[in-house]
């Protein structure tokens, strides 16, 4: 202890401490408005300084996501160009583009490879380091995005360059984050063009009722679309409204009136936009994808008010594409939608791509027309009857999609090997062959 002793409480001068400040609405108390950086805040040691306190508050990461899960991959800050001895992806899609291949693959831990003409092909590029790969984002998206994807591990979009336009899926996998690119050249084709038959003309003089175009991934279903809407476009007065997710091929307004409409960009839901829709006076209305009961119920009742609705499903046949629409409702709600089915159809495409002799690749289909006939097998639910009387009406413009390989076959345009594997019915297909050889 001290031997001195402090001075009497007489002799310590006192200063009345200033009445506390009342603080501003929205103030919390105690902290200063014009530098609160400056001010300790809970929890932040007074030895943090306040410049590394703002790097944690502006990363981007979350503070639930601090000290609780590791943070998200690099995102290759500072990077506008790849590794050394890599391409650039715009190079890539330029690559892809004057080739004439549909798809660029690409990926962490993967050389790039490209799709051509339905086969993968590798190229002599180096395999993709995580640095090149986030440069190659940053070529494409904004940083929002790009967080986006980090923080879903999925990304669906598309970019538009002055040659191409690029649908995009971004997603994670066991290597790494990966890209494929899909491109959809800006000009649009003709149905004439893709030597379509001449009944996909006639389909687009209806006024209302349902189109439906169906195959699987990759069987030129957006293209067929787009050479029909284009047709409509070039030669009708009409108002189209199209809802896709994303936007693939862009129309210009010509004879027609066109508004396109983004899912996630232009509406937030799919189901939404559909219903807006028909407040919007259109007569024609194109629906992507028909995802599910509420987009098919909101379809038909569009088809059924006076509006032709074109849409696609990812079916194999005609007439599996009735069973489909019908699989997503009740066993007791079947019998109504089978009649609204046969009231609003106005026909079911079905198509699939295969390689020619010339190296290019060409369109066969499978269609049906909604005539009186098949409505009545639509009506009384027998679905298989109407595969039967397909190949026999020819002359309102149906065909199987044996009758279509054959006429390719008979053109010289496709080999028997290609006939038979494309085929949905080998055997059959095989015996029309026979028939011929």
């Amino acid at each position: 202890m001290s031997d001195q002793h402090p001075l009497p409480p007489a002799a310590t001068p006192r200063v009345p401490p200033p009445p506390p400040a009342r603080p501003m609405p929205g103030q919390v108390p105690g902290i200063s408005s014009g530098s609160p950086q400056t001010v300790p805040m809970p929890g932040v040691p007074r030895s943090k300084p306040a410049a590394e306190a703002a790097t944690v508050l502006n990363s981007g990461v979350r503070p639930a996501q601090v000290g609780h899960r590791p943070a998200p991959p690099p995102r290759a800050a500072g990077r506008s160009k790849p590794t050394p001895g890599q391409p650039t992806l715009e190079q890539l899609v330029r690559e892809a583009f004057d080739k004439g291949f549909s798809d660029v693959h690409v990926g962490v831990g993967e050389v790039p490879r490209f799709r051509n003409r339905g086969e993968i092909e590798t190229t002599s590029y180096p395999v993709t380091d995580r640095e090149t790969f986030f440069s190659w984002l940053k070529e494409i998206l904004s940083d929002d995005e790009i967080q986006r994807f980090q923080d879903t591990l999925d990304f669906d979009g598309a970019t538009q360059y002055e040659f191409a336009r690029v649908r995009l899926n971004i997603f994670d996998s066991l290597r790494g984050p990966a890209m494929v690119m899909r491109l959809i050249p800006l000009k649009i084709l003709t149905i004439d063009q893709l030597n379509l038959p001449p009944v996909f003309k006639d389909i687009c003089h209806y006024h209302k009722g349902l189109i439906l175009i169906t195959g699987p991934t990759g069987s030129g279903k957006s293209t067929t679309l787009a050479a029909m809407i284009d047709y409509i476009n070039s030669e009708m007065p009409k108002n189209i409204i199209t809802i896709e997710d994303p936007v693939e091929f862009v129309h210009v307004s010509k004879k027609s009136l066109i508004k396109q409409r983004e899912v996630g960009i232009h509406t937030l839901k799919f189901d939404n936009a559909l219903k807006a829709s028909l407040r919007e006076d259109p007569d024609i209305i194109l629906v992507g994808e028909m995802r599910d009961k509420e987009t098919v119920n909101t379809a038909l009742k569009a088809a059924q008010t006076g509006h032709l609705v074109m849409g696609t499903l990812h079916t194999n046949s005609a007439v599996k594409t009735i069973e489909r629409i019908l699989q997503l409702y009740e066993p007791d709600q079947q019998a109504p939608m089978r009649v609204s089915i046969a009231e609003s159809l106005v026909a079911v495409i079905a198509q699939g791509l295969c390689r020619t002799t010339d190296g290019k690749r060409a369109a066969f289909h499978d269609i049906m027309i909604n005539t009186d006939a098949i409505r009545d097998y639509i009506r009384r639910g027998e679905i298989d009857e109407i595969e039967a009387i397909i190949p026999r009406c020819t002359f309102d413009g149906m065909c199987t999609m044996n009758q279509s390989l054959y006429k390719l076959y008979e053109a010289g345009r496709i080999t028997e090997e290609t006939a038979l594997e494309n085929s949905p019915k080998p055997n059959e297909m095989a015996q029309i062959l026979r028939g011929r050889v």
